[in-house]
């Protein structure tokens, strides 16, 4: 658990590349705003957030995979991350901002992610 990272993870990097490729400039890790969003565009009042699609619990097949071991640990703890993903989205809505959720695995389809994203930002 210890290598686990909370910042500054390949797909976040990944995304902030393709940001700033596009033209887009942000902020990191915003601590004044609820969940800490990866990447925020104040002047937007935008916020994107890259998740892990296992530790996130995404649809997808990566996500829907389980732990081998310690199940009694892990998927309650899994849960619980995916319910406060949804509290600080609400309370960053409340609080007048717009959010985009970008998985793992939407990774491997840059075109695709960068025109959402570019969508997201301009509208």
């Amino acid at each position: 658990m210890q290598a686990v990272k909370g910042e500054n993870t390949v797909p976040e990097v990944t995304v902030r590349k393709a940001l700033f490729h596009l033209g887009y400039r942000y902020r990191l890790h915003r601590r004044d705003l609820p969940g800490k969003p990866d990447i925020a565009f104040p002047g937007r009042k935008k916020v994107i957030f890259v998740h892990g699609c296992f530790w996130h619990r995404h649809s997808c097949k990566r996500g829907a995979r389980k732990p081998k071991t310690n199940q009694d640990y892990w998927l309650p703890k899994l849960e619980r991350n995916k319910n406060r993903d949804k509290h600080n989205e609400a309370l960053l809505i409340e609080k007048g901002w717009r959010v985009l959720t970008v998985w793992e695995c939407e990774l491997k389809d840059m075109d695709a992610l960068m025109d959402k994203m570019a969508d997201f930002l301009d509208h």
